[in-house]
Formats: structure tokens, sequence, C-alpha cells
């Protein structure tokens, strides 16, 4: 055990002398009240401490002694459906025993001491296991069958195991490892967060992870393990795009973050996870949901442990091959506490201020992403999608977060302030954003949803460029000295916007769109487009078209239900061609 004397506290930042002998990254008790802080600088004995908990009360002279080990989180049954801070202490716990608010100092295990959960081994007594072999599983939740790995590093022979009911510190069997020692087994391990967990080898991203929002599945999909980001200035609905995904994305479990975020969002989330059902089970979404809140009004130090908390125990349920989302709301905020701790350490500023070592720190974020073979015998696959919102003041795209995201992620979704005070959500621009993933998953979606899915996207979005070139020429002269064919381009790319593009995330038929709904509903637009277009070159009036009563149907068939798609869908189509035949045999009357 190392002590030492504080010499000097500013703000998150203490600093003490004595410390020779301890290591970067270590946890240590800082004052009386044991503040929670981690070793970050070292100068000979002197080390830099960031302090996760507010630091009044402490003075010189008060003692910080460090425990040796580095900041870690504990891993194992218990993690489903819980809430932590950014230091992985359990929230409902503390509010269980110490009421609303968190007192200074308090130390509680992240999982429960108590419960009990039922172990079904899968391994016995002389077979030989190494790192990420599973020696058997617990029944976490309906949705999430937790299973209890090797810890990677360790091999060797087991000597005792058995079916029965445990706690995650219970011994529910012994290891000979390879060096002769014999270790206890248990439902649980602790992982350092600053240390990605090993795998066997990366895979390419070629299996899109499905949102069921359309303009993200459509245009600018994710693959499973990929990366995005969502940029946009207040009120654009960042906040509203990410419960969307964490809500309907086809992933296992999803890790929240809310990393400096107000309270009133993470509240949401625990408001309408536990009754939203989930499309592939319908089981409530909690009970595949981790939630780590630390919001505006915390420390701000915490922060910066929450986004690799929350990472550490994704790739945790990646090793156990389930296909996982962290989701960071916001990595601006996160990038608040780099600069506010650099500013404190009188390290030369970068750009606005903060460090010049921004870029490479959330490059180590993002790069923990992706879609892997796991360690262990029975070569599982994975994959970790990691999602960051971004908060740029004033929604300025040029500022140092954004610009440093962008260099490394492979999605962008970048969310306009027009749309959305047009009240077009999701404010996704589709001009400016873009997905690096989308020619990749194209063979996917050709061969699993539709032959001609490729061809449809590539027609919308030449039709929502040939808008923006055209509005141009409205501005100028107005709508009314465009040719027939333009205004129809026009009227296409409306139908494309509004009923496309836009969806409801309170309507229980549009909140979440399968592939196959995707699929039909623009074979629908674009159908109507192409006979649209025979009918004008035969002469047919471009109002009379455009007022057609198939035009409200297929506005509205956004929100039929998935069951009802084919049926409501195919009346549509007659709907269209007779309306239109309608129309020219009028016409020619």
């Amino acid at each position: 055990m190392v002590e030492g004397k504080i010499v000097k506290v500013s703000g998150p930042l203490v600093i003490a002398e004595g410390m020779r002998n301890a290591n970067l990254f270590d946890v240590v008790r800082v004052g009386e009240a044991k503040l929670i802080g981690e070793i970050i600088e070292m100068h000979k004995d002197r080390a830099s401490i960031q302090v996760y908990e507010e630091t009044a009360g402490i003075g010189r002279g008060d003692r910080v002694v460090s425990t040796g080990a580095p900041l870690s989180v504990e891993l194992g049954p218990g993690l489903i459906e819980s809430i932590y801070d950014g230091i992985q202490r359990p929230l409902n716990k503390l509010f269980e025993l110490y009421g609303p608010n968190i007192i200074k100092g308090i130390d509680q295990p992240a999982l429960d001491r108590e419960r009990l959960w039922h172990f079904d081994a899968c391994r016995k007594p002389g077979d030989r296991v190494s790192g990420g072999d599973v020696y058997g599983s617990v029944a976490e939740s309906p949705m999430v069958r937790h299973k209890i790995m090797v810890p990677p590093g360790l091999s060797g022979e087991i000597l005792a195991l058995e079916d029965g009911d445990y706690t995650v510190t219970d011994e529910i069997g012994r290891l000979k490892t390879d060096g002769g020692e014999i270790l206890p087994i248990t439902l649980m391990q602790k992982w350092p967060v600053r240390r990605a967990r090993p795998y066997v080898k990366k895979l390419p991203p070629d299996i899109p992870m499905i949102t069921g929002q359309r303009v993200i599945d459509t245009f600018f999909p994710i693959a499973q393990g990929g990366t995005a980001c969502v940029p946009g200035p207040f009120g654009s609905g960042k906040t509203v795009v990410q419960h969307q995904i964490a809500k309907w994305s086809d992933v296992d479990i999803v890790v929240y973050v809310g990393c400096g975020e107000r309270g009133n969002e993470m509240t949401d989330v625990l408001r309408e996870f536990p009754e939203l059902k989930d499309p592939r089970s319908g089981e409530p979404l909690m009970k595949r949901t981790v939630l780590i809140a630390n919001t505006s009004d915390m420390p701000v130090a915490a922060r910066e442990a929450s986004i690799y908390t929350g990472i550490t125990i994704a790739e945790y349920f990646r090793d156990m091959g389930y296909s996982v989302a962290v989701i960071a709301d916001s990595s601006s905020r996160w990038a608040e506490a780099l600069r506010e701790m650099s500013g404190r350490l009188e390290e030369m500023p970068g750009e606005e201020g903060y460090p010049a070592y921004l870029a490479s720190r959330l490059a180590q974020f993002y790069e923990r992403a992706g879609r892997t073979v796991c360690l262990g015998s029975e070569g599982r696959q994975g994959a970790v999608a990691a999602i960051g919102a971004v908060s740029p003041p004033g929604g300025d795209l040029s500022e140092p977060v954004t610009q440093a995201t962008l260099r490394i992620v492979k999605v962008f979704w970048g969310l306009d302030s027009s749309l959305a005070y047009r009240r077009h959500f999701p404010a996704i621009n589709w001009l400016n954003s873009y997905s690096l993933y989308r020619e990749r998953l194209d063979r996917w979606f050709s061969e699993k949803v539709s032959r001609r899915w490729s061809e449809r996207v590539s027609e919308m979005m030449r039709i929502l460029q040939a808008e923006s070139e055209l509005e141009e020429i409205v501005k100028l002269v107005g709508v009314d000295a465009l040719s027939p064919a333009d205004r129809l381009t026009l009227e296409i790319a409306r139908s494309i916007r509004e009923d496309y593009l836009g969806q409801n995330a309170f309507d229980a038929g549009d909140s979440y769109a399968s592939l196959e709904k995707q699929a039909a509903l623009s074979e629908l637009i674009l159908d109507f487009g192409e006979k649209a277009r025979v009918a004008v070159e035969a002469g047919a009036d471009i109002e009379a078209l455009s007022n057609l009563p198939c035009r409200e149907r297929i506005g509205r068939a956004k929100s039929v239900s998935e069951s009802a798609v084919s049926e409501v869908y195919a009346t549509i189509r007659e709907e269209i061609d007779r309306e239109i035949a309608a129309l020219l045999t009028a016409k020619e009357a």
C-alpha cells in the first residue's frame, strides 16, 4: 500500500507527493472521506490524481492511499437492467441505502453480493480450458443467457465445477493453471476499463445493424461492429435518434451511456424501456439494456470514466457471442471533461482549448468497436457497434470534437436544424450525411431483402438530389416555370421526404419499420413515380396527378402495421393503376 500527502487541490485535480511506488492509472482513496480517484500523471514522487467525486473539504496535508489496482469494472450476472454512474456504482442500490443524494466516498459493489443465480455447467472436472472458454451459463433475463467464461490470459485444468445456486462471489469450482496455481472459479471477473479485451481477429463489416429507421437503414446503414456519429445543434433530435436506435436496433444488448447530458433524458429511458416491447422477443427492452448515467449535475471528471466503463461492459458481452450497441450521449461532454483536466494540469492547449491528444483519445474509444472472432474454442462471433452523439456549439460542424470524430467513424448522420424546425424527424440531412459501409452492405440487402434494393436506393437519392437543384430554379422563377416532368420530380421527391424519410417516433405503426416494409414502401412510391411519368408524357395534367386520392393513401401507408403490409400495399397499387388509367381515359374523352 502506497500512502502520500496532498500538496495541491484544483477542482477535480489533486496532486499528492510521496507516491513514488504507485503506478499510472492506479485507483486511489483521497482524504478522510476516501474519495475515489485515479492517477493520470506521475512526476517522480508526485502523482496527479483525477478525482471522480466533489473535492470540497479536501486540503493540503490530507492523505492519499493507493489501492494498487487500476480502475476496473465488475463483470458478471446482474449487469442487465442495472443503472450505474460513471465509475460503476449501482445508483438504484445507492438510492435504497442512502436516498436521492450520493454521499461522498461511498464504495458499493457493482454486482449484488446477495442475489442467487442458478449456474448450469457445460464443463466437467478434468477438462482443459483456456481464455474465453465457457464454463457454463446463467439465465440473467428472458433475453440474455449470461455465459461464464475463463478470463483472458488464463488456461489450465478444471479440478471441480458444479451446478447450483450461487452468488457472484461464491466458489463454483476450482481451476489449476498451467503454472500450478489453484484458483477459485466464480461467476464474476474484473477487467481494467482502459484496456481493450482481447479477441482472435476482426471480421469485415458486411452484416448490417438494422435499426428500423428508414433514413438510416436505406440511405446510411451501419454495420454490426460499425462506428457512427450523430452531430447536430441543440433541438435537432440527437437524443431521439439515439433512443430510437437503442429501442429498435436488432442487437442483443444495448449499453446506453448518458455522458454529461441532462438527467431528464436518462429518466425518459428509465420510464420508456420497461414499457416498450422488443419487436423480436416481445419482452421489455430493459431486459437487454445496461444504463450508465453520468448526467450534467454529476462531477465532471467521472464523465471520462463513463465512456470506458460502457465500452468495457460491451466488450464483455461481445465475448459471449452477442451483438452489442454502445450509445454515448454525448462525446462533446466527455471532451469537455478532458479539456477541464487538461487545463488543470496546465498542459499546452490545442484548438479551442481542447487537449492536443483529443483525437487519439476519441480513436481509443471507437477503435474498440468491431465484429470479431472471440476468444475460446467455440469460435463464437460477437460485435460491438459504437454510436456517439456530438453536440457542437451552435451546430458548427467545423469545431474540433466533430472534426476529430468524423476522421475516425465510418457513418455520419448529420442532423439539420432547418429540418427539425419543419418538424421533419429524424432530421438527418440526406444530402450531407454518408455511410462508408453502404457499398459493402448492398450485397447483403440484395440477397436478404430485395434484388432491386440498391437500384431503388440509388433512384431515390437521384430524385432527392434533382429536387435540390430544381429548388434553386424555383426560388428564382417560381414553380410554374418548370416543365411538367420537372414538377413531377418535385412531387415524387416530396413523397420520398414526407412519406418515406419522415418517421414518427410516437406512432406505434411508424416508430419501427422492418426491412421488408421499407422495401415495399419505397417500391410503392417509385412505382407511382414511374406510372405518373408515363402519364405526363401522354399529356396528363400534373395538378390532377398530384391530387389523386392514392397519393394520400401512400402517405398513410407508412403507419400500417407490419402484419397488414402486403395486403394494404397491394390494394394501394391497384388504386394507383386504376386512378391513373381513369385520368388518362378522361383526358382522351
